[in-house]
């Protein structure tokens, strides 16, 4: 998947990657590779928890079972 990132130095010279599409996905690093690499595990923890409540949210398995995809 691919994203867009905004990246912002803050007034204490950390750069600040944030991920509009996914509201509240925000990480920081002291180099804008670090910010890179943060703001990447970020999404994937973003849209882990994402995942892990639509999980919740659904009834039961009945005769089928949930399947993993990764993508």
């Amino acid at each position: 998947m691919i994203f867009h990132v905004m990246l912002e130095r803050d007034e204490d010279g950390w750069i600040v990657a944030e991920c509009p599409s996914l509201p509240g996905c925000v990480s920081q690093g002291k180099t804008e590779k670090e910010a890179l690499e943060n703001i990447k595990e970020a999404i994937t923890a973003w849209l882990w928890a994402e995942d892990q409540k639509a999980l919740a949210s659904l009834p039961p398995p009945r005769a089928s079972e949930a399947v993993l995809v990764t993508v």
